[in-house]
């Protein structure tokens, strides 16, 4: 029961577990987009496209910043920018086909990645399915956060 916990321990316990689960994750892996880019990209492939501006506001950086990462994914093809229907003045970007395919693949190899760290690390079943079974509640803490 909750009223039998003490929330102060179990926020001060999630908060250093989890606190190493990202850091080790945000760790790019060999020849991976950096977390500003992944960010980016995320969200314009959610957004279906946006201009400099909007992204930076969403992501809470400069647009400067935001310029200089879109800059390096546009160099790789994996955004482009077309005249905003709206505004000529400004430059609408949307992820192509191959930001899409990046994307996917970081995913994969994230996901890969957990699998290989959870084979590799001794869980029994049950370990297992205690996190599987934690996996919508620790997603649910995100959303209340």
């Amino acid at each position: 029961m909750v009223d039998d916990l003490d929330v102060n321990a179990v926020g001060s316990a999630l908060q250093a577990s989890l606190g190493l689960f990202v850091r080790r994750l945000r760790q790019p892996l060999q020849g991976e987009l950096t977390l500003p880019e992944v960010s980016a990209l995320s969200r314009l492939e959610r957004a279906g496209s946006a201009t400099t501006s909007e992204l930076a506001r969403a992501e809470q950086i400069t647009p400067q910043a935001m310029g200089m990462t879109l800059a390096g994914l546009e160099e790789r093809g994996l955004v482009r920018r077309r005249p905003d229907p709206a505004d000529g003045r400004r430059a609408v970007i949307s992820v192509t086909e191959d930001g899409q395919r990046e994307l996917r693949n970081r995913r994969s190899a994230r996901a890969e990645q957990l699998a290989e760290a959870l084979a590799a690390g001794g869980f029994t079943r049950a370990e297992l399915e205690t996190l599987m079974a934690a996996a919508p509640l620790i997603e649910r803490l995100g959303e209340n956060l």
